[in-house]
Order: structure tokens, then C-alpha cells, then sequence
């Protein structure tokens, strides 16, 4: 690790490169629950490129730092040998169904807060909650007992390349062989499309990329130990994780909230995830304030509430459940060609397409 980068440094980088996120997801609207919802509801393909631009952004980028030796995607928690499908299945549908009742997912939620929704303060602490109750809580027994006994082991990791490696494929044709095929394949897709091509739209998809890459390099270069003076052992600074880090939105906010609820418990630091959560909702906030468009907002029934209740509850057991988010897995977690961030990301809009689905079909026979 550069000798500048002490955990002060490292912390108010990840605030800085997540308040970067959370001033494009304010202005240009970036939204995973909306992308899906266009396309259901109108057949508009926008903002949906405007994800698929990001994800494509995100892969070229891990992977010129990965080639470059400045970070180790094998150090992330994506790219680990066993792949608990069940849980990417469970845990990215449940997630697809609680982003679109409440409204939008974990980030969503954080840029929402920043410019005056109260409803997203409601689901911030809800799903917050259940998410630590899903990592250490009553749920969290039925996570480890249950879901993750369905597993698969891939002893060169579950990250497309390896596989690709593991039936003999050259190991640098399978990585950039896969890297050019999914990341250059889904930013060809969404850059050829001449009616894509307006500032939001590029800010959205090329900016939201290069945050979870910037992410990466904070966290993974310079927030790296190869041996950490008290430990003996590599570390990598800050992290909740103790492994590599980028932007995700799920259980980080149940890592605020502890922090918040045990702020006087010495042993309780500042985290990379928990100042990427502060970052969002800052950038957001001073968008929304510079730009005149902060609203305060509230819920109009209790049908409304009871929706984002249990959307919120939905996102925090499943994002744990699926180890991400619609950013966490749909995008940090793609970045690495994780075969499970690519199932789940497939979960999550699947399942949400289905919910729209239903609440169409709900509301067309009350009318």
C-alpha cells in the first residue's frame, strides 16, 4: 500500500468517488427499478442501456486494472470457488421483488434520501435492519443452514474466465476473450444506438461504470496490504469484508446503522461501505439542493406504506441472501465475470419484470 494511503485517506476516497455516484444517479436519474419498468410499461430500452452501459464501462475498466496488476479481482468476494446457486436464485428474485415495491433498490434509496423522500428514510432503516438479521440475526440461520448447503464448488473460482480456462482454453484468451465479449459487447450494444446519445444518458452509463472501477482502485491498490503490521496477514484497509471492496448498497446499510446504534463501542470503526453510503446520500443532496429540485416527500396511504415496508424487508433479505444488489451484483459483481453476479443480476430482473407484471394485471382488473 502507498505510504499515504492510511485508513483516513482511503475512507474519504470511497466518500469522495460515491459522492461523484450519487451526484449522476440524482441528475441523470439512473435507476435499476426504473430501467425495468420503461421497458415493461413502455418499451423504452433507455435507461435500461443506461445500466447495461455501466456494466460494460465496469468490465473494461476491472479488467485493465486487473491486467495491469494494480488490483486482483480474485481477492473480491465475487470470485469465489463455491457457487451457492440457490441463493443467487432466492436471493436475487426476492431483491427484484422488494426493489419494485418500494420504489427502487439500495441506491435508489440513498439518492432519494438526499434529495427529501422520507419514505426512503422508512425503507433505509427497514431494509437495514433485516439485512443484519439475514447476516447475524434469526435469518441468518436459515441463510447458512439452508441456502448455502446448495452449492457448487469450482476449484479455479466461478468466474467465466476460469471456467473457460478449466476446459482448456489459453488462460489470456479466456480473460480477454470474455472481457471483450461481455464488456465490449454491451457497450457496443448501447453506444451504437444513435438515439442513446445525449448527457444524461452517457453520464449515467459511462460515469456510474467508472465509479465502481474508481471503487475497485481505492480499495483493492490503494487500500492494500500485503502483510499488515499487527496481523502478519494481507489485509486490505477498512473493509468490512477484509477483502477487496467496491460500491454495493445492501449490506452496508446495515453496517451504518451498527455503527450508528453502537457508537460508543471503541471496537466500532468507520468503513469503506459504510462512507460509500454516506457519499450517496451527500452527492445526491447536493445535487438536489444546488439544482432546487429537494422535495420533501412522505407516503400517501397506508397501502403505500405497507408496500414499502415489505419491499424494504424483501431487498435486505435477499441482497444478503444473493451477497449484492442491482449495483453490487449487477454491476461490481459483473465487473469480475462472477457467474453468480450474472445469475443473480438475470434473477433480479426477472423477478421485477414479473412484479410489474402483476401490478399491471392487479390494477387493470380493479379498474
Amino acid at each position: 500500500m502507498d505510504a499515504a494511503a492510511t485508513p483516513n485517506t482511503i475512507l474519504w476516497l470511497a466518500f469522495a468517488v460515491a459522492f461523484v455516484f450519487g451526484v449522476i444517479g440524482q441528475k441523470t436519474h439512473f435507476c435499476t427499478m426504473g430501467a425495468v419498468s420503461d421497458i415493461v410499461n413502455m418499451g423504452d430500452w433507455r435507461r435500461m442501456r443506461m445500466w447495461l452501459l455501466a456494466i460494460g464501462v465496469a468490465i473494461l475498466g476491472a479488467a485493465i486494472l486487473h491486467a495491469a496488476g494494480l488490483i486482483d479481482l480474485g481477492k473480491s468476494i465475487y470470485r469465489t470457488p463455491t457457487f451457492t446457486w440457490l441463493s443467487y436464485l432466492i436471493g436475487g428474485g426476492s431483491f427484484g421483488v422488494g426493489m419494485v415495491l418500494a420504489s427502487g433498490c439500495g441506491s435508489k434509496t440513498l439518492i432519494r434520501i438526499g434529495s427529501g423522500n422520507l419514505k426512503s428514510v422508512v425503507v433505509f432503516l427497514v431494509l437495514g435492519l433485516v439485512a443484519y438479521m439475514t447476516m447475524r440475526g434469526i435469518f441468518g440461520v436459515f441463510r447458512v443452514n439452508v441456502l448455502e448447503k446448495a452449492s457448487l464448488t469450482f476449484p479455479g473460482g466461478q468466474d467465466l474466465p476460469a471456467l473457460l480456462t478449466a476446459t482448456g482454453v489459453d488462460a489470456k484468451l479466456a480473460f480477454w476473450g470474455a472481457v471483450l465479449a461481455i464488456g465490449g459487447g454491451l457497450t457496443a450494444f448501447c453506444l451504437l444506438q444513435r438515439d442513446f446519445w445525449t448527457l444524461d444518458n452517457l453520464l449515467g452509463g459511462i460515469g456510474t461504470g467508472l465509479a465502481v472501477v474508481a471503487a475497485w482502485y481505492v480499495s483493492g491498490h490503494l487500500g492494500y496490504l500485503a502483510e499488515h503490521p499487527e496481523t502478519l496477514e494481507e489485509a486490505f484497509i477498512a473493509t468490512n469484508s477484509g477483502r477487496m471492496e467496491s460500491l454495493t448498497f445492501v449490506a452496508p446499510l446495515a453496517y451504518t446503522l451498527e455503527l450508528l446504534m453502537l457508537w460508543s463501542d471503541t471496537s466500532r470503526k468507520m468503513t469503506f461501505a459504510i462512507a460509500t453510503v454516506l457519499g450517496v446520500i451527500a452527492g445526491a443532496g447536493a445535487w438536489a439542493l444546488a439544482t432546487r429540485s429537494f422535495r420533501w416527500e412522505g407516503f400517501v396511504s397506508i397501502d403505500d406504506t405497507a408496500r414499502h415496508l415489505l419491499g424494504a424487508a424483501l431487498m435486505g433479505f435477499g441482497g444478503v441472501i444473493a451477497m449484492g444488489c442491482t449495483v453490487g451484483q449487477g454491476i461490481t459483481g459483473v465487473s469480475t465475470l462472477a457467474l453468480g453476479s450474472i445469475v443473480t443480476f438475470l434473477a433480479i430482473v426477472t423477478s421485477a419484470a414479473a412484479t410489474l407484471k402483476f401490478q399491471y394485471w392487479r390494477l387493470m382488473r380493479e379498474a
